[in-house]
C-alpha cells in the first residue's frame, strides 16, 4: 500500500499538521507493513495556475491532451496510492488557494468523474482518506466563533471523484495561547491512534 501525503500549509515541514499526519503515516506503515509515502508540498511548491488553455479543453469535445498534462500526472498519483492523508490550515474558513489549485486539476470532467443524470459519479477508486485540519480559532464545538465551509467542501470535492471514506481531524486554537495549542495537539493524537488502531484491527 502507497500513501499519498498532501500538506497545504505555507509553514511546509515545520507545520503542525504537516508533522501529526506524517508520524501517523509513519506508524501506519510500520504497524501494517505499508510502502512508500509520496509527499507532495503544494505550498512550498505550488502548482501553476489554471491556464486559458487548460480552460478550454476541458469544455472542448477534441481537446489537446497536452494541455491536461499536469492534471493526468497528479490524478496517476492519486490513482497509485491506496491511502490519502491531507494536512492543510483553516484559511478563512475554508481550504488555502495551494490545495484549492490541486482540486482543480484533480476533478476533472470525463477522467476522474462522469456528468450523469443523476448527478456527478466518481471514477476514482475509493480508499480509506484523512484530513488534519489546523486553525487558529474555534469552528466546532461549544467554543465555535466562525462558520467551517472547509469540512463540507472537501468532503463533496473528493466524494466527486469517488473517494467517500474521509475522516476528519481537527486541531483548533492554535494562537489561543501554548496551554491551547498543546491541548489541541494531544487531542488529535489520541484521535488518531484510535484511528489506527481501527485501521490495522481491520486488516
Amino acid at each position: 500500500m502507497t500513501s499519498l501525503l498532501l500538506n497545504a500549509s505555507p509553514h511546509g515541514a515545520s507545520s503542525r499538521t504537516f508533522g501529526m499526519a506524517q508520524t501517523f503515516l509513519d506508524e501506519h506503515a510500520k504497524l501494517s507493513g505499508d510502502g512508500e509515502i509520496i509527499v507532495r508540498d503544494l505550498a512550498t511548491f505550488p502548482l501553476p495556475a489554471i491556464t486559458s488553455d487548460y480552460a478550454a479543453a476541458i469544455t472542448s469535445r477534441t481537446p489537446d491532451p497536452a494541455h491536461f498534462a499536469l492534471s493526468e500526472h497528479l490524478i496517476e498519483e492519486l490513482e497509485a496510492t491506496s491511502f490519502l492523508a491531507i494536512a492543510t490550515p483553516m484559511h478563512n474558513f475554508t481550504v488555502p488557494a495551494s490545495l484549492k489549485l490541486w482540486i482543480d486539476y484533480v476533478v476533472r470532467i470525463g477522467r476522474s468523474f462522469a456528468s450523469t443524470p443523476q448527478g456527478k459519479v466518481g471514477l476514482l477508486k475509493d480508499r480509506p482518506s484523512v484530513v488534519i485540519v489546523g486553525s487558529g480559532g474555534f469552528h466546532t464545538g461549544e467554543n465555535a466563533r466562525q462558520p467551517d465551509f472547509l469540512t463540507p467542501y472537501l468532503r463533496h470535492a473528493l466524494g466527486c471523484i469517488g473517494i467517500h471514506d474521509v475522516t476528519f481531524f481537527l486541531m483548533q486554537g492554535l494562537v489561543a495561547g501554548s496551554d491551547a495549542g498543546e491541548r489541541a495537539l494531544a487531542a488529535c493524537r489520541s484521535d488518531l491512534a484510535r484511528y489506527l488502531g481501527r485501521c490495522v484491527g481491520e486488516r
